[in-house]
């Protein structure tokens, strides 16, 4: 391999991708209450809406691995990038419920392959590495979602700052940190028996792992999509205040991960994903129950906690598995995985239509909490770990 593969500055350039991606989905997600006010829309109006950010991913998954193994994963991290950058500003200026989903399914769609891309980039690096390193590349997106989610809460708490100045400075910023970084991205070739192939279907193993990451991204996207929502509507928070909910969970997911590469090194990957599952449903389940807002901001950092390292051990495995390019099986796992984030906003959005948001969120609890069962899977292919399987 070309010596440029080890480089320090080779492996910062994956970690700011992972950054860079976390905080544009912040930004985005610190704002979505602005967004609902500015819309007018019921809360089973906006997870209708939120479909379009969790549709545009999911179909950007389907060929996701067929660009990268055509172009590469490095030209194609800097167009998703790019992409996703010049969708912030127009997300702002939607003046209508279909507008607003329309630009979502663009946004989304560059956070997505952008994800593939990068992920690909981190299982080159580890493997060069010869280590675990894939939770501390997630831990860069984690930092990202902390530091964007924050910017937003800022932002949210200055009245005289329109939602489209702030995405436009968050658009200016890293639009350049992308250009910036591409000369240090891993170099790699396209795939000439690639062209043609736009998804390929994943094997067996692939489908369990894809089925534990779907319960994760049900949590990871309630999260995301809702806490701040929660925390404003249910709990009677200002708007910053409401911030801090998906602030806390990124916080305690970028600590998870700081240690998950040395937890890898210690405890069976099963292990490490039932325990996950147990503590992220505790968090959740501490937020339903409560009517103290900080209470609820610090079960949902909990939840960030527990699942942490779920997603980085199963793109570890599945970037790892023999006889797939890594960004197919990456891209084949977070395309089952992913549907988590497709059908979970209409999904809780319309449980809070008939029930209430604590209902949708205990739903949420009960479904992380089956990621202790069947976790075997993940240490089958991930050769990069020194743990022992199950």
């Amino acid at each position: 391999m070309n010596k440029k593969q080890y480089s320090n500055k080779d492996r910062a350039a994956v970690l700011v991708a992972f950054f860079t991606n976390g905080a544009l989905m912040a930004t985005w997600v610190s704002r979505i209450p602005a967004m609902q006010s500015k819309l007018s829309l019921s809360e089973g109006a906006l997870g209708l809406v939120l479909l379009g950010l969790s549709s545009g991913m999911l179909l950007a998954l389907l060929i996701s691995g067929g660009l990268i193994a055509r172009m590469g994963s490095r030209k194609v991290l800097l167009i998703a990038a790019l992409i996703s950058c010049l969708s912030l500003p127009i997300l702002s200026l939607a003046s209508h419920p279909l507008l607003l989903f329309t630009s979502l399914l663009a946004f989304g769609g560059g956070i997505s392959i952008m994800d593939m891309a990068m992920n690909e980039q981190a299982v080159l690096v580890e493997r060069t590495a010869g280590k675990p390193m894939m939770s501390s590349f997630h831990a860069g997106y984690s930092v990202g979602g902390v530091a964007g989610a924050l910017v937003g809460a800022g932002m949210a708490a200055l009245p005289g700052i329109p939602v489209l100045f702030h995405f436009i400075l968050v658009m200016l910023f890293f639009g350049a940190i992308v250009v910036l970084i591409y000369q240090h991205l891993q170099p790699t070739q396209a795939d000439t028996q690639a062209k043609g192939t736009v998804f390929r279907l994943p094997e067996r193993a692939l489908w369990v792992m894809g089925a534990i990451a779907f319960s994760s991204a049900i949590g990871e996207g309630a999260s995301a999509d809702w806490s701040a929502v929660y925390l404003k509507n249910v709990l009677q928070t200002n708007a910053s205040t409401a911030a801090l909910g998906f602030a806390a969970f990124s916080l305690t997911m970028t600590l998870g991960r700081v240690f998950g590469d040395w937890l890898t090194s210690k405890w069976k990957p099963a292990a490490i994903v039932r325990a996950g599952g147990l503590t992220a449903a505790l968090g959740f389940a501490a937020a339903v129950l409560t009517s103290n807002p900080w209470i609820a901001i610090a079960g949902f950092g909990l939840a960030g906690l527990g699942l942490a390292n779920i997603i980085p051990l199963l793109f570890g495995a599945a970037g790892n598995l023999p006889g797939f390019p890594p960004g197919t099986g990456i891209a084949g796992v977070a395309t089952i995985g992913y549907v988590g984030f497709l059908v979970g906003p209409p999904l809780i959005g319309t449980i809070a239509e008939i029930f209430s948001l604590r209902a949708s969120f205990f739903i949420v609890a009960l479904m992380t909490g089956t990621l202790m069962i069947s976790a075997k899977v993940i240490s089958v292919n991930n050769t990069t770990t020194t743990t022992e399987g199950d």
